[in-house]
């Protein structure tokens, strides 16, 4: 029976190679020098053959693209074809022949459902929902099987715990967010509702179910397209196939899939692996600006330097930007996923609300800390949400992976893989000895010390020395990234005007994708169809800043950075012209948890990871910091109060405007009496929101300012005197040698007193010997005046 079998097996495969030579996308001189869409020794080509094969088609276009290879003219062998297969409404019919728990997932990941983005727009049009995440592009709800979550046991054992911290931020179910106003008349009644103008216009834009902006930078595919195909800045298709144009924006760079380290992408005479960061960009541009950061670019008002012909910068995601200090892990050529998980970009396939809800790894997971190594740290180390955690056991490492995390290429394990805060081992990243090797997509084996064997060597320089090791609450409280972002893009007050007059309008990025959801127009690019809505959308900022970030707290309530989330003032034009409202800025619910009887203005600064991690900031510029500890920039006295209108025109010695003709300069913004800058005061009253996703977010509170507040105090003294040679230098480590180190400026004000006065008995006495007896009496005397008291 198996020889006949076999038989007609090869018949069939005769047969179809034969009649294929006749059919197929190149065979009459259509695409011919296209690009296989992976290489042919590869597991994916080799199957898409071997399926394109029963198709008759003996490159296997149609797995993908579908049509009809036999037909004898172009409009039949099209019809039916997708034009991007990788478009989330019909990926199951392609991509997901192999990738199904992908495909499956996508529809409840951040990337699809940006629901964090909608939710804080909201929260500056009056915190719509407060913080819940109950909006997202399109209707979405969990699996009924908390065990259809994507993860290990010990995982989905860990986001259980989480969901039940956070119910606001892992919801069970999301509704579409509400169509943008038509109805002008209305729109007088409740402005606020220009809200959904605006998030379809602007914020929208980058999710799965749509192409990008044809803008340069911006160019990209859909649904698995925008990450696994390669779209240059410009646009521009550049490989072989003479019936795609060269000259026309918005194609693809070349049609080959980019993955992991065995998928190779050659174009011209190279050859790379792994997804440029460059494709990352495309979309993380905005909002927190991570993608462009780690690359080191930071948004300006400027088009300068000149280019040839003295024209300006060109427009990169239609912005302009000033070179900085690159990510260190970009520099070490490290891409996006070399860090970010599976998960972390594609989502398990449960809904989550925000950033920090769905990444699962911290620092920590590769670096330890001084005291443990990666794999000694308890699961959940730096991920806590919480402020006070009882640790577990050590997390160890794994061994082998299972199934449903197995996902890209899977490296040897040497002495395991090393595990994420929340319990899935990384497929790239493992343990030999104590040492850590990552093996990144583009080729590179790196080798990392974790923190603790640099301390065991004694390679910790003397300020990450006392950083880490000698003051504790650095690492029980802060992100790492509290010191080692050295810089984040800062963009101090967000102009808003939403124009509905002289029937102007916008593109609505989510019609677009409900235009998708037609399998007709799944794979189109949308722009072709009436997606437009009434008003239009025009942003500007109040002033930009890139140096030290201000510090607060986050949602896993440890210490960050903290940058301008979104600080709306709202400037809404009716269909008549009418001015609906003018520098307007929002308020929360009276009452609500920290907002007061007025309610708290709805202009937020966002906890963050900015992705500029480099060499630690330097210890001044937070414990020497008026703008750290959120009082502002030069604790906000630079600026005058933005809720009073500035006039400058001719006026008389005590300040009386003499034309009648005149107008304001700069105008008022109603309720805005501090800075941008500033959001929290010296006597801890909270002048604008510190996050709107989790409780826990929030400035820095009194006592954390009082230990951090350092002004004019040690580094203003011991950078400029050697300590070791002076005796202010030994009495300060006497005093440390008996916990007397000071907390408060009041604590250091008293030890100064006691330490010149001692140093004055010195001089009395002989020197600086009889002065450090006199100490040692003076710490013996205070000990037993302490244990008497006791």
């Amino acid at each position: 029976m198996k020889p006949v079998i076999f038989s007609l097996f090869a018949v069939t495969f005769l047969f179809n190679q034969v009649f294929a030579q006749e059919s197929g996308c190149s065979a009459r001189d259509c695409h011919l020098g296209i690009e296989e869409i992976r290489g042919k020794d590869t597991l994916m080509m080799r199957q898409i053959i071997e399926d394109g094969l029963k198709a008759g088609d003996p490159e296997g276009c149609v797995v993908c693209h579908k049509g009809d290879p036999r037909a004898e003219d172009k409009d039949a062998a099209h019809k039916g074809m997708y034009s991007d297969p990788g478009s989330p409404w019909i990926n199951k019919n392609t991509c997901g022949l192999c990738h199904a728990n992908l495909t499956d997932a996508q529809f409840n990941s951040l990337m699809m459902t940006e629901a964090g983005k909608i939710q804080g727009a909201s929260w500056s049009f009056g915190a719509m929902m407060g913080y819940d995440h109950g909006w997202g592009n399109y209707d979405a709800e969990n699996p009924t099987n908390p065990d259809a979550r994507r993860g290990t046991e010990r995982y989905k054992k860990y986001m259980a715990s989480l969901k039940e911290k956070a119910p606001n931020v892992y919801p069970d179910r999301m509704k579409g967010i509400p169509e943008a106003p038509v109805d002008m008349e209305a729109l007088k009644k409740k402005p606020e509702q220009s809200a959904f103008t605006y998030m379809r216009a602007e914020c929208q834009r980058c999710h799965l179910a749509v192409r990008g902006r044809t803008k340069r930078g911006d160019y990209r595919g859909m649904g698995c397209s925008a990450c696994h195909i390669p779209y240059s800045n410009e646009g521009f298709y550049e490989g072989g196939d003479k019936t795609v144009p060269a000259d026309v924006p918005g194609r693809l760079l070349v049609h080959r899939i980019q993955a992991t380290r065995e998928a190779e992408v050659k174009i011209h005479d190279k050859t790379y692996t792994g997804i440029p960061v460059e494709t990352c960009t495309t979309c993380h541009d905005r909002g927190k600006r991570i993608g462009v950061s780690y690359q080191g670019l930071m948004e300006i008002a400027y088009k300068s330097p000149f280019v040839e012909g003295g024209k300006g910068q060109a427009g990169l995601h239609t912005k302009h930007y000033v070179a900085m200090q690159m990510d260190i892990h970009y520099q070490g050529g490290m891409m996006c996923q070399d860090c970010h998980t599976s998960i972390d970009v594609h989502g398990d396939g449960f809904l989550a609300g925000t950033n920090l809800a769905q990444v699962q790894i911290e620092c920590a997971d590769c670096h330890g800390t001084p005291q443990a190594y990666p794999w000694e740290l308890p699961l959940g180390f730096g991920d806590e949400f919480q402020e006070n955690q009882e640790w577990g056991e050590p997390r160890g490492v794994a061994k082998g992976f299972k199934k449903p995390v197995r996902q890209g290429r899977v490296y040897d394990a040497g002495d395991g893989h090393l595990l994420t805060a929340r319990g899935n081992p990384f497929p790239e990243v493992v343990r030999q000895g104590n040492m850590v090797i990552v093996h990144t997509a583009g080729g590179n084996d790196l080798e990392l010390k974790p923190l603790k064997l640099l301390a065991r060597e004694q390679a910790l320089t003397k300020a990450p020395k006392i950083a880490m090791e000698q003051v504790g609450l650095h690492l029980e409280k802060m992100e790492c990234y509290a010191c080692h972002a050295p810089w984040a893009p800062q963009c101090y007050g967000c102009h808003v005007k939403i124009d509905y007059s002289e029937n102007k309008k916008s593109f609505d990025w989510v019609a677009a994708g409900r235009v998708h959801q037609n399998p007709l127009h799944a794979s189109d690019r949308g722009e072709n169809y009436d997606c437009t809505m009434p008003g239009k959308v025009h942003e500007e900022r109040s002033y930009l800043r890139f140096e030290d970030p201000p510090l607060g707290v986050n949602g896993e309530g440890r210490i960050t950075p903290i940058i301008p989330g979104c600080q709306p003032s709202i400037t809404v034009i009716g269909a008549d012209g009418e001015t609906l409202l003018l520098n307007h800025i929002f308020r929360t619910q009276p009452g609500a948890e920290g907002s007061g009887d007025e309610g708290q203005l709805c202009m937020d600064m966002s906890p963050v990871n900015p992705h500029t991690t480099n060499r630690a900031r330097s210890c001044e510029s937070c414990h020497a910091s008026e703008k750290a500890l959120g009082y502002g920039i030069s604790g906000g006295r630079l600026f005058r109060p933005m809720d009073k209108p500035i006039v400058i025109d001719l006026m008389t010695a005590d300040g009386m405007v003499l034309p009648k003709s005149t107008r304001n300069q700069i105008e008022p913004i109603n309720g805005l009496a501090d800075d941008w800058s500033r959001f929290v005061t010296e006597e801890g009253d909270q002048v604008q929101t510190v996050g709107h996703h989790f409780p826990l977010s929030r400035p820095l509170n009194r006592e954390e300012r009082a230990h951090m507040e350092r002004e004019g105090v040690c580094l203003s003294c011991h950078k400029e005197i050697p300590e070791e040679s002076l005796a202010v230098g030994l009495l300060h480590h006497a005093a440390k040698f008996v916990h007397m180190l000071p907390k408060t400026n009041e604590q250091h004000e008293s030890l100064i007193h006691k330490m010149l006065m001692l140093t004055a008995w010195g001089q009395v006495g002989g020197g600086t010997i009889f002065g450090l007896l006199v100490l040692v009496f003076f710490i013996r005397w205070r000990r037993r005046r302490k244990l008497k008291n006791s």
